[in-house]
């Protein structure tokens, strides 16, 4: 295992609200352990609204190829078709990286081989549920089901293309309404910005099969609400997160900025799953 520095320099690939909020805990509360020395998005645009709002200078890349010349590890929190290129970059050139876009390793598993093989540490925050160190622990009894019923409000599935190509009218649902049921492979393909939670699950309990997704679009709703039911040999694990809404980004919980921020702290493992 790589001996961790106590000033690692860090590279933020994609700024909206998620790299953001992740840049600003970094410069304000880790500062003493990490130094923020690049950021990098597909938009330049964001890429300088984020350097001015941290009063920093210099810490833009023109290139993801130079952002990884500037950091140890990587922030990765970018919504593209480019992502797992990147990820698979960084792991390739043993950078350590923090990925939010989880579904993009379950789509991807090589990725984790190849860093387990280059000794390189893929983070993998618990995201906006909790009770993902008790699923790793179900899993030496057995895991028989996971279910996770994802509740948010309508603005939260804005200019998804899956419920465009539906035909679904966000405006005209009135009611708690069912948006997707299955499995996580579907989930992931279709709301590839709802869903992460989804991809966490199946990586920390080891059996995608196992894992049975519904999302439900609610009028009412103001918070991003996940319910987690695991059942097996072991028991029953049940819990419930109710996650106020990201500033900036209705698509995402606060708690999953929080968590990666937590796992920076606990940054001391190959692979790890949750905090």
């Amino acid at each position: 295992m790589k001996q961790r520095n106590k000033n690692i320099k860090v590279g933020v690939l994609g700024c909206g609200a998620i790299g953001t909020g992740i840049a600003k805990n970094i410069v304000s509360g880790l500062r003493s352990r990490y130094q923020l020395t690049a950021v990098y998005d597909l938009d330049p645009l964001k890429a300088l609204n984020l350097q001015k709002t941290l009063r920093l200078k210099n810490i833009i890349q023109s290139s993801f190829e130079n952002l990884l010349k500037h950091s140890d590890l990587i922030i990765e929190a970018v919504s593209s078709e480019q992502t797992i290129e990147m990820i698979v970059k960084a792991v390739k050139l043993r950078k350590d990286i923090l990925v939010m876009s989880v579904g993009q390793l379950l789509k991807n598993p090589a990725v984790l081989s190849l860093a387990e093989k280059n000794g390189t540490a893929v983070l993998i925050p618990s995201g906006a549920i909790a009770g993902i160190d008790a699923i790793k622990a179900a899993t030496g009894a057995g895991i028989k089901s996971v279910t996770l019923i994802s509740t948010k409000p309508l603005k939260a599935f804005q200019n998804n293309v899956y419920l465009e190509k539906k035909g679904v009218q966000l405006a005209a649902i009135k009611k708690d309404t069912v948006l997707f049921s299955g499995n996580v492979d579907a989930a992931v393909k279709a709301f590839p910005q709802n869903i992460n939670v989804a991809a966490t699950l199946a990586l920390a309990c080891g059996d995608k099969s196992k894992v049975k997704i519904q999302l439900v679009a609610s009028p009412q709703a103001k918070l991003n609400s996940h319910q987690v039911i695991v059942q097996g040999d072991f028991g029953t694990i049940t819990t419930r997160t109710d996650n106020e809404i990201c500033p900036d980004n209705p698509k995402t919980s606060y708690l999953a900025v929080l968590s990666a921020i937590q796992t920076l702290k606990n940054y001391n493992s190959v692979i790890r799953i949750g905090t």
